[in-house]
């Protein structure tokens, strides 16, 4: 078969398990099997399926129709430049996300060039505070976690990426990292999904991603509480926290914001018009 019947033939089996974006994925797989990097496409009529080629694509359709994600069978994922590796051990990268780099980035643009120091809570796969640190080059950044298994692959992808010697690891809850006042710029994806809403969420979310990294507590805002409540009292006068939110929580969390004295508060807005990111700054 040539590989665009495998494609076709693979997207019709995807379609049925219910995967969405079933055309887009298959030819992704069959990309990443010829080529051991779907980060390099060929064009479809140079691709030279071989039987090896062919067995590994078909498992690799076959855990894809069991809704495992795609970042996960890649061993790879992007927002914005940069490509990390994405397994079971952290949450995966969305493109939601790269709005908390848009706006990040935007808000502390003047300094572009200054040895500024950023903080990520919650930092998973590494891939916001890598992509500052990109954006940034006199940076430095502080990865907090308490994850163990997440902490391990945000160090692999910091040393992947060259930027290990610009990054250190706190391996612990932000409640207890003591980094609040050395930071100009703290960003966050933290947990934001109500618990109840956790079970109808995608297989792919549901079932792959760690409980710990969507868990927000019965409203969603738990996270939120401890972050603001935290930042309040030890981030030092000017800096800026910058927070992805759940499409609905825009109100609430601004309230949390403004409640703790932070000011100009700042949206993003992500592909769908809803607001996805907020920025304040600590008065």
């Amino acid at each position: 078969m040539s590989a665009a019947d495998l494609i076709r033939q693979a997207a019709v089996q995807l379609a049925e398990a219910g995967v969405p974006s079933a055309q887009h994925d298959a030819k992704r797989l069959l990309l990443a099997t010829v080529e051991g990097s779907e980060e390099k496409p060929l064009a479809l009529d140079q691709l030279v399926i071989t039987g090896d080629a062919l067995t590994r694509f078909n498992a690799f359709v076959a855990r894809r129709a069991k809704r495992e994600p795609l970042q996960h069978i890649l061993q790879s994922a992007s927002i914005m430049h940069l490509y990390l590796k994405s397994d079971a051990r952290a949450l995966i990268p969305r493109d939601d996300s790269a709005e908390i780099i848009a706006l990040a980035t935007r808000r502390l643009s003047a300094r572009k060039q200054d040895p500024v120091v950023i903080a990520d809570l919650g930092t998973g796969s590494g891939v916001l505070l890598a992509e500052c640190l990109h954006f940034f080059k006199a940076a430095s950044g502080i990865a907090v976690e308490a994850s163990a298994e997440a902490i391990s692959l945000a160090e692999e992808n910091f040393e992947q990426l060259g930027l290990a010697d610009r990054v250190s690891c706190f391996r612990g809850s932000w409640m207890d990292w003591t980094g609040w006042a050395t930071c100009d710029l703290i960003i966050s994806n933290p947990p934001y999904i109500e618990s109840a809403v956790i079970p109808t969420l995608a297989p792919e979310v549901r079932d792959y991603d760690p409980l710990a990294a969507l868990d927000g507590g019965p409203d969603g805002l738990n996270a939120y509480r401890e972050i603001i409540a935290q930042g309040s009292i030890h981030m030092k006068s000017g800096a800026h926290l910058v927070l992805e939110i759940g499409y609905d929580q825009k109100d609430s969390v601004s309230s949390l914001l403004r409640s703790a004295s932070f000011t100009d508060l700042e949206y993003q807005q992500d592909i769908s018009g809803h607001d996805r990111v907020i920025a304040a700054t600590k008065t």
